[in-house]
């Protein structure tokens, strides 16, 4: 299964990087582990979100920017509002990246 790296720019994912980046410098982990480490993080997130997620939530907002590039959308919402079923939260601004399930099959 091909999957996208966009998890690893999360905040558990930059975690997981500054932890793995710190065990290969302390010589507890090995260059190439962390990098096995990392693409079973990219499948597991890709994994869970398609199985395990089964909320829906609107989203409201102005839209300050777009753009594709590269079969990627980028969206960045200014005064956003997130609706789902429980609850609703207004951020400020908030960036979302959109890329092509189908992409993740070639």
């Amino acid at each position: 299964m091909a999957t996208f790296e966009l998890y690893r720019r999360s905040t558990i994912g930059m975690c997981l990087t500054d932890t793995l980046d710190e065990m290969v410098q302390n010589g507890t982990l090995t260059p190439e582990l962390a990098i096995q480490v990392l693409v079973q993080f990219d499948k597991s997130m890709t994994e869970a979100l398609e199985t395990q997620v089964k909320s829906k939530v609107t989203i409201k907002g102005h839209l300050h920017t777009y753009r594709f590039c590269d079969n990627v959308w980028t969206f960045i919402l200014q005064d956003a509002l997130f609706k789902s079923e429980e609850c609703q939260e207004t951020v400020g601004r908030v960036k979302i990246v959109a890329c092509d399930s189908k992409l993740l099959s070639q």
